[in-house]
């Protein structure tokens, strides 16, 4: 088929993104903006990784828009609204250029606080 009979791309078939892939956009683009932190994640007091931004994705009411809610490490001393306005521009970029969709709304909470200094760990002997 040639390129001038081709069909409209609304003809061919739509595209469907899985809300797990839009969760790891958004947890990225927001573990990329200066002021927010991955931190240790413990159990028992063991350290056992790393972990950055947990967020929820939610599609909206037409296909191509998504609520999120954000939950985030910043670091200490920080400017709480500068760094919330930069994740959630960030995020609303990243859902537009890498999936198409658009950032109806976007709750951010701001878990902890940490330094960034080392943060002392247990060891098992």
């Amino acid at each position: 088929m040639s390129t001038a009979t081709a069909r409209p791309a609304a003809d061919r078939g739509r595209l469907e993104i899985h809300p797990a892939v839009l969760r790891k956009i958004v947890e990225h683009a927001a573990d990329q903006v200066p002021g927010t932190l991955r931190h240790e994640r413990r159990l028992a007091g063991i350290d056992v990784g790393e972990v950055g931004a947990a967020a929820k994705v939610v599609t909206g009411v037409d296909a191509q828009t998504v609520d999120v809610a954000l939950e985030l490490t910043m670091q200490y001393p920080a400017v709480v609204r500068s760094v919330v306005d930069a994740v959630r521009e960030r995020v609303g970029a990243e859902l537009g250029a890498i999936a198409g969709y658009r950032l109806r709304g976007c709750t951010v909470t701001v878990a902890a606080f940490r330094g960034t200094g080392p943060v002392p760990t247990a060891r098992i002997q």
